[in-house]
């Protein structure tokens, strides 16, 4: 942490609203960002987003320099998206199954597609496979942890990704397939 930055946080925890103002300015679209991969509706994912700042300024006390401060933020925003997910949605509908069971969709050429594009895919996920993709993918959980804050097993969250990995592939496939057919006409 550079010595501007360690200064913005003692502010934060003087409750200064400059500061404040300064630290939502620099991370609201990064962490309102995180909200959306967990929540669809942009309505919920920005109160979601203004609730979970609310907890890092009220309680960044809390924040002892262990770590990145990011990366703590970023906690906050994906437990305060879980919360909201186990209370609108029922994360634990899965089916087990081998990963031996899932077909190989390796042909798709995912540099063909936009974050735009990815992003909208996983969308289509149902809840419980955008959000242990999400936590996976891109919080770099391990199933263990994943499992643990979702109470779930460990086979469950490895399932769910396979099954949600399967799905974007088989999305992406056909979006692939649509816009050959576009240009091939």
């Amino acid at each position: 942490m550079s010595f501007n930055f360690e200064h913005i946080i003692t502010k934060c925890k003087n409750q200064e609203p400059e500061a404040q103002k300064l630290l939502y300015e620099m991370y609201k679209d990064q962490m309102y960002a995180i909200c959306m991969r967990y929540i669809k509706s942009s309505q919920d994912a920005e109160d979601i987003f203004i609730d979970a700042f609310y907890k890092i300024l009220t309680k960044i006390d809390h924040f002892k320099g262990e770590g990145s401060f990011e990366g703590w933020m970023r906690r906050i925003m994906v437990n305060e998206s879980l919360m909201f997910l186990r209370k609108k949605t029922n994360l634990h509908m899965t089916v087990e199954i081998p990963a031996t069971d899932i077909a190989d969709n390796s042909d798709v050429n995912e540099d063909e597609f936009s974050y735009d594009e990815i992003m909208g895919i996983l969308d289509e996920l149902p809840a419980g496979y955008r959000t242990v993709f999400n936590l996976y993918v891109f919080e770099d959980f391990k199933h263990r942890e994943i499992a643990e804050m979702l109470g779930i097993s460990i086979n469950t969250s490895k399932s769910q990704l396979i099954l949600a990995k399967k799905r974007v592939l088989e999305l992406l496939k056909k979006k692939e397939n649509l816009i050959s057919k576009i240009y091939r006409s």
